[in-house]
């Protein structure tokens, strides 16, 4: 396998849409205020989290089951920033919907602003002809309040060229996950 460029990625940004919206270099600030960065850099595409956030919460007294999923783990938040209690978790989408090619695979890490404070970002990898918006799983590992803002970077995606095509791709095998909605998705079976 083979790193990506970003001669590449914006290659296939355009004649694929393999990310839209596709913001062709690093955005940092606005006339108004300086951002936590996102669009495309060197190697890879600093995706955005959306304004939806759905925050992990013990009122209920639940138990996380990922075969047997209760909604009411979580609180449903909306807005520009969000603030995640401490030792938290919270579930958000990407902005951008991706279209991997078949012989593509990524590998989504948190952007180091946010690893600075306690705040690890997990994706799993976008599989071979995935396509969808990114479910961000958002871990809040200090014990004190983390704050997340909208519409700004939150992680990086790398983008890994294979040297021939997979025999199954997501798509051939149709996986749960495909086409993933803007709405977050929750675990399912």
């Amino acid at each position: 396998m083979t790193l990506c460029s970003d001669r590449w990625i914006r290659k296939m940004a355009k004649e694929m849409k393999m990310i839209e919206p596709f913001v062709e270099g690093q955005v940092r600030e606005t006339n108004e205020e300086r951002l936590i960065s996102y669009g495309l850099s060197s190697y890879g595409y600093d995706l955005r989290v959306g304004p939806e956030f759905k925050v992990f919460t013990n009122v209920h007294s639940s138990i996380i089951d990922p075969k047997h999923f209760n909604k009411d783990s979580f609180v449903d938040v909306k807005g520009k920033t969000c603030i995640i209690p401490p030792n938290s978790f919270a579930l958000a989408r990407s902005v951008e919907y991706f279209k991997i090619p078949r012989d593509v695979l990524t590998l989504c890490v948190g952007k180091s602003t946010y690893a600075r404070c306690g705040i690890i970002v997990n994706v799993t990898p976008f599989e071979p002809e995935w396509e969808g918006y990114v479910t961000l799983e958002i871990s809040n590992t200090t014990p004190l309040p983390a704050k997340i803002y909208a519409d700004e970077g939150l992680a990086q995606v790398l983008f890994f060229k294979a040297e021939g095509v997979c025999e199954v791709s997501y798509a051939d095998r149709n996986g749960k996950y495909m086409r993933q909605p803007r709405e977050i998705t929750l675990p399912c079976l």
